[in-house]
């Protein structure tokens, strides 16, 4: 009796790790290989519980989502041959896990020291075709979309897509940095003189519109002073001589009154024979009266 019960446990224990070996669970974010004795059987399996052959077959599971790669900063050659110090992360994942695994092996670091050198190239050879300025101060984000497809053709035989590369830090060796700086102040210098001149010449330019406009304004206020003056002028004439056509007497009384009024202050002496026509009036007994 305990015999049959002891086979009978065998059996079971058999049973259950024949199953165990046959069935197998693909995550949603994983990439699947089934294996016959080394050699790729089937890939790419959905999400789900799958079945294999026992003993024969073997489950090789790889993530499937993106992952980061934190490349080690290097060092690269501008187009004016200075050195520039990068820091850069990859981000990459598989695409093809039947490549991947042929070309690297199913092995990670394997393919993330292929992907860093595959992306130190392209940095390497878009570097070398800018300046400093450029490198330091242009569009990051065009340069990275340029690395990218080169990347994506190579990695493609790898079974990997890389979706992005950032570079996170551009640093300058210290001999480099003084005098890209020093560059970097005479150029801002020469700009601020360039601004500074041009506000010159139209501030120049202005004065003279300005000063041109003043001589317009004055001009044509004077020539109209002018003109309302000779208005004035014959106006008082007409004026005049109306009053004079009126009482010549009169008149010639007044106008006289008035130019002794100009002549004589109170302050002047003057010691003069009071004939002639302007002192008519000194010498005149009676005034006619009209």
């Amino acid at each position: 009796m305990s015999s049959r019960l002891t086979l009978i446990l065998i059996l079971l224990a058999v049973v259950v790790v024949t199953l165990s070996s046959s069935i197998f669970v693909v995550d949603e974010r994983q990439k699947v290989l089934l294996l016959r004795l080394g050699q790729i059987e089937k890939a790419d399996f959905k999400p789900g519980i799958h079945f294999k052959t026992p003993f024969v077959t073997d489950v090789r599971k790889f993530d499937g989502r993106e992952m980061a790669l934190d490349a080690q900063p290097a060092r690269y050659l501008t187009g004016e041959k200075k050195n520039v110090i990068v820091d850069s992360f990859i981000i990459w994942r598989i695409n093809d896990v039947a490549t991947y695994f042929r070309s690297m092996g199913g092995d990670e670091d394997r393919a993330a020291s292929r992907l860093s050198q595959i992306i130190k190239d392209g940095l390497r050879a878009e570097f070398g075709r800018k300046t400093i300025q450029e490198v330091v101060s242009g569009d990051r984000v065009a340069m990275v979309q340029d690395i990218l497809k080169d990347a994506n053709r190579v990695a493609e035989g790898f079974g990997i897509s890389i979706s992005n590369v950032r570079i996170k830090r551009i640093d300058l060796p210290a001999e480099v940095s003084s005098s890209v700086y020093t560059r970097m102040e005479a150029e801002r210098e020469r700009v601020a003189k360039e601004l500074r001149s041009q506000g010159a010449e139209e501030a120049e330019k202005i004065r003279s519109d300005a000063d041109r406009q003043r001589a317009v304004i004055i001009a044509e206020a004077k020539r109209q002073a002018e003109e309302l003056r000779g208005e004035g002028d014959a106006k008082a004439t007409e004026i005049y001589a109306k009053a004079y056509g009126k009482n010549e007497e009169f008149y010639s009384l007044y106008r006289r009154l008035s130019a002794y009024k100009n002549i004589f202050n109170a302050d002047d002496m003057l010691v003069i024979e009071p004939k002639g026509d302007f002192f008519k009036r000194f010498n005149d007994a009676e005034l006619p009266v009209k």
